[in-house]
């Protein structure tokens, strides 16, 4: 894993503005510019009534109300990764409000791997070009006066990216809050000593950064909370620790994924969020289907 090449300016503390969605356990941010109106949102979620087959967008409203009401102007729109519990609502989003859609390079992985999971023709783009940039490794870019850079940290997915701008870090399915330790790694491409490594690196920064967690779950009926810093993870995370091993870690991570579930929206989050946040096609008929393949993951 390389090693951190951008110094983090602790001086720039972007405005970080929360929205929890309770039936995915997903926090998605609006991080503004403190000198500008710009700014960025990052892993935003797009309502699905599984059961049904029904989508909405009421968690992407507020995000947009957010936004409009205090007159910013939407940059970007970040997916720390492809996740596999929510389906993004980052195209919806920048259809009312514009900005680029970005996500890790290594999203043509998970496209090639889950292309075929569905069956998809050859008319399903496996070279990320659904997204407006794909990060390399230590890439940065500009929202408004700020500088963010992005680390891969896969291990949860081969895609994974946490975001660094000013003094917070947004750290996707990698950490969790101290309480709640790490993420699965258990998904294809996911690898539990790659993971740990990548957690590690995140807690080379600086003590005092703050860090933004994709999911919680309030471990033992805590109240919700998404907001750490390298200093606490480094003091109390369960699984990684100072002190921690990587092999203790890996073994620990390996058993407790034999015994977790799939995730309930999975199947439909990876065929939608592979495609930047588009639905399939629609079939001759006009309708848009989302797959159930069986027996395949």
């Amino acid at each position: 894993m390389n090693a951190i090449q951008h110094a983090v300016d602790l001086s720039v503390k972007p405005e970080v503005t929360a929205f929890f969605d309770a039936p995915t356990n997903t926090i998605s941010y609006v991080v503004k510019d403190p000198g500008s109106n710009a700014c960025a949102v990052i892993d935003s979620v797009m309502d699905i009534d599984y059961a049904a087959g029904r989508i909405t967008y009421d968690s992407a409203d507020a995000i947009i109300a957010h936004i409009r009401d205090r007159g910013l102007t939407l940059e970007w729109l970040i997916e720390t990764h492809v996740h596999a519990d929510h389906l993004s609502a980052a195209p919806y989003i920048q259809g009312k409000l514009g900005g680029r859609i970005g996500i890790g390079e290594q999203i043509t992985v998970v496209q090639e791997v889950f292309g075929k999971v569905f069956s998809e023709g050859t008319e399903f783009r496996r070279d990320g070009s659904q997204f407006d940039r794909l990060f390399k490794d230590g890439d940065s870019y500009s929202i408004g006066g700020m500088r963010a850079f992005a680390l891969h940290t896969p291990g949860h997915t081969p895609a994974c990216m946490t975001h660094v701008i000013g003094d917070a870090a947004f750290v996707g399915d990698t950490l969790f809050m101290p309480d709640g330790g790490s993420a699965r790694a258990d998904f294809p491409g996911g690898d539990a000593r790659t993971l740990f490594r990548s957690m590690r690196r995140i807690l080379e920064l600086p003590p005092q950064t703050r860090l933004f967690m994709c999911h919680d779950y309030g471990p033992n009926g805590r109240e919700i909370r998404w907001e750490s810093t390298v200093a606490d993870e480094r003091a109390h995370n369960i699984h990684v620790r100072d002190g921690m091993s990587e092999d203790d870690f890996v073994a620990m991570r390996e058993a407790r994924d034999k015994t977790l579930g799939m995730p309930r929206l999975i199947l439909p989050s990876l065929q939608v969020n592979m495609r930047a946040g588009a639905l399939p096609p629609a079939e001759p008929n006009g309708r848009v289907f989302l797959k159930l393949p069986v027996n395949a993951l």
